[in-house]
């Protein structure tokens, strides 16, 4: 299994990814619509797309956020559902993973 340092830094980099996603999905929401009908249609449907990835993001950052303070608190790498080791093939694949790929199939 990585290093706690390592995952910590592979998670913060994540983190920090990831709210500048939602910085810029955030600033692009806001912007003022287009004066024009048929641009403002193309605006109102690109911005239910970036809603979808704010959302995403969002879910993402709060998974992130938790597996930080699994970290902290020494838990990080134990499924939640059922106590055993997560394997560290599924930490390397998804480091905010909960689960073990058990509990994740049932």
């Amino acid at each position: 299994m990585p290093t706690t340092d390592s995952v910590r830094s592979q998670l913060q980099h994540r983190l920090d990814v990831l709210l500048r996603r939602v910085g810029a999905i955030t600033s692009d929401l806001r912007r003022p619509g287009h004066p024009d009908w048929a641009e403002r249609a193309v605006e109102v449907e690109n911005d239910d797309v970036l809603e979808g990835l704010d959302d995403a993001t969002r879910i993402e950052l709060a998974q992130i956020r938790a597996a930080l303070a699994r970290l902290d608190s020494g838990a990080y790498g134990r499924c939640v559902a059922c106590g055993r080791a997560i394997a560290p093939a599924r930490l390397k694949a998804i480091p905010s993973a909960t689960t073990c790929v058990a509990c994740a199939a049932a």
